[in-house]
This record gives structure tokens, C-alpha cells and sequence, in this order.
């Protein structure tokens, strides 16, 4: 059974993403980090790079925040973010 991640992506001007994926790819303060569905609990800074939501197709330049994963939950708050 393939199980999907809810993913939300959220800046101080917006909700920019709110739906499920099979995977995300975030930049955080230390180096790239993989999220794949049943990942165990966590909390870390994120940098500056590109956040990839799913395959790829959905990608955001971001600066700052924080990622949270509870439960196959992916919360991004950032403090700036563009859709690429």
C-alpha cells in the first residue's frame, strides 16, 4: 500500500502549498533532507535553497523556517518563499 505524505508549505504572506506528495526535499541549515512517508518525528532549521514537493514539479526558493514531520504530516513555515 503506497502512502503519501500531507504536505503544507506556508510564508507570512501565504499558504503557498497544501496537498499530499510522495516526497520532500528540503534545504536545511546543514545540507539537503529527505522526507518519505513513515519518517520518524522531527523539527529542523532549514537554509536557503529549493524545496521540492513530490516529484520535482513543485519547487519553491525559499530562505529560513523551520520543517516539522508528525505522523506522514510535512510542515514547512518559511520566511520567505517563491513558487519556481
Amino acid at each position: 500500500m503506497s502512502r503519501a505524505l500531507k504536505v503544507s508549505v506556508i510564508s507570512p504572506e501565504a499558504t503557498l502549498f497544501e496537498g499530499e506528495a510522495p516526497s520532500v526535499i528540503a534545504p536545511a541549515f546543514d545540507g539537503e533532507l529527505g522526507i518519505l512517508p513513515q519518517h520518524a518525528p522531527m523539527v529542523t532549521t532549514l537554509g536557503r535553497g529549493v524545496l521540492r514537493v513530490g516529484e520535482g514539479t513543485t519547487r519553491f526558493q525559499i530562505e529560513g523556517g523551520f520543517l516539522q514531520v508528525v505522523d506522514d504530516v510535512v510542515r514547512v513555515v518559511t520566511e520567505h518563499a517563491k513558487k519556481l
